[in-house]
């Protein structure tokens, strides 16, 4: 399974890779929102993890541009990763077209929870997420 983590900050992504390595995941990096839009331009990614809070372009607009591609790339299963604990945030995280949202700091069982929740729902359904 290969994830992109979109996240400005290397300790989190540290953190991550070192969980998602012990699934026998591999995980590329982002630290800005315009570097993970390239890099999905150009590689094959099972899921995106993007924070919201970076500098330059937010996560939430990254998503809508993932949402927004002509390609089947726009169906890629997004789990927002965030320190935000706005009362609405997952509810506008999903509205704007994430799959799931899980908080920071992250423990290996929310996140290994999220992944196979997404990836079960894709598979239940033709390879898109309801």
């Amino acid at each position: 399974m290969k994830i992109l983590f979109i996240e400005d900050d290397p300790m989190n992504r540290r953190v991550v890779r070192d969980m998602l390595e012990v699934a026998g995941a591999t995980m590329a990096e982002a630290d800005r929102a315009e570097e993970g839009l390239r890099q999905i331009d150009f590689e094959d990614f099972d899921i995106v993890l993007c924070d919201l809070r970076m500098p330059g372009m937010d996560g939430f607009e990254a998503i809508r541009r993932i949402r927004s591609r002509p390609d089947a790339k726009a169906t890629l299963p997004l789990i927002v990763v965030t320190g935000d604990t706005a009362v609405d945030l997952a509810e506008r995280c999903m509205t704007i077209g994430a799959d799931a949202v899980i908080f920071k700091p992250v423990a290996m069982e929310a996140l290994f929870d999220a992944i196979g929740s997404v990836l079960v729902r894709k598979a239940a359904h033709g390879g898109v997420i309801p």
